[in-house]
């Protein structure tokens, strides 16, 4: 479909169906650029690790081709065909660009490549820049959640939907920005990049939850409001197959809350893997400690021992012994700083 025109008869593709979805294709050449691009340098990245003698996740980088190709499709496939036509098609595309494209950008942890592809004096600059007032601010729970919770209410409630629809430009803006718009929110709260201040996983929890509710509350305004978006440009386009136009806007409304919660899921499965991962890392270091405390009085222990010379000392020595003995050592939670302060109280009492 080369555009679609506001005239007298309907002069855009045909009916949808569902094999529209893989059959029917359109060219959108800034997309096709930026995955063709990106793409590029993620797998010169890949090259450059392992010439390095590194290694890098599958999983990653299944992660970022499976985003690019998500982009793609989603712009260029049947969904782009009809983006103009069908407000349901825009919806699901719009929760698409915001939410699963970056979600599977993010989790391609593509900073990290270029951190582990560069020199040291590279890595340090990327590294001043992550920890600049600027990406700080960006970063910050509050705006980046902002940046992912507020341009669907913008979108159809502002002129920027129906500018969507008449303008190719601002068609393919939409297209570029609302990923760009996710990532702000999904590279800090995912948490597999380096970040300019990392913040608790359960931040990220009820983030996600807030970000739930204002998915329900604009799929339920679409859908019971009593204002029909883009009204007069659906009306003109003459469309003679398919819904009403209110019927499409409710279908679209739907969309837009179902597929926004469950594109929530596998943010919110990452986030639980990440957490239950660091959770077992700091396990260990705990474990680890508590093992190197043992040694270190078992060492002690023994060194008593050892230093006994005559009979008469045998009393010191046993209980120099049993003092260090490592079973009867403090328990390790009371000095743990993420712990101690759970005893603390009881421990004065």
């Amino acid at each position: 479909m080369t555009g679609t025109t506001l005239a007298a008869g309907y002069s855009g593709p045909p009916a949808w169906q569902w094999s529209d979805l893989f059959t029917s294709w359109q060219l959108e050449p800034v997309v096709l650029a930026l995955c063709v691009v990106l793409g590029a340098l993620y797998a010169l990245g890949l090259v450059r690790v392992r010439g390095k003698g590194g290694s890098w996740s599958p999983g990653r980088s299944a992660a970022w081709f499976g985003g690019l190709a998500l982009w793609a499709w989603v712009t260029m496939s049947g969904v782009g065909v009809y983006e103009r036509i069908l407000f349901t098609d825009r919806a699901a595309q719009v929760v698409t660009l915001l939410m699963i494209v970056p979600l599977l950008l993010g989790m391609g942890a593509p900073v990290s490549l270029v951190a582990e592809s560069v020199s040291e004096r590279g890595r340090a600059r990327l590294m001043r820049v992550l920890r600049s007032w600027p990406s700080k601010i960006l970063m910050f729970p509050a705006i980046s959640t902002a940046l992912l919770m507020l341009p669907p209410w913008l979108l159809y409630f502002t002129p920027w939907y129906e500018h969507t629809l008449t303008d190719q430009s601002w068609n393919i803006g939409l297209h570029v920005v609302l990923v760009a718009l996710g990532l702000a929110y999904f590279w800090p709260r995912l948490q597999v990049d380096p970040v300019a201040h990392e913040y608790p996983q359960m931040v990220g929890l009820f983030i996600t939850m807030a970000e739930v509710i204002f998915d329900a509350g604009l799929g339920i305004l679409i859908v019971y409001g009593h204002t029909t978006i883009a009204e007069h440009y659906y009306t003109a386009l003459g469309r003679p197959w398919g819904p009403t136009i209110r019927e499409d806007q409710v279908w679209g409304g739907c969309t837009l809350w179902a597929l926004g919660d469950m594109a929530g899921l596998p943010f919110i499965a990452a986030l639980v893997r990440r957490w239950m991962v660091k959770g077992r890392a700091e396990t260990a270091e705990v474990d680890a400690a508590i093992d190197a405390q043992i040694a270190r009085q078992r060492e002690e222990a023994a060194a008593a021992k050892a230093t006994v010379a005559t009979p008469g000392s045998v009393a010191t020595a046993t209980a120099t012994a049993t003092d260090d003995d490592p079973e009867m050592m403090r328990p390790w939670w009371l000095d743990d700083p993420n712990l101690a302060h759970r005893y603390g109280a009881r421990e004065q009492e």
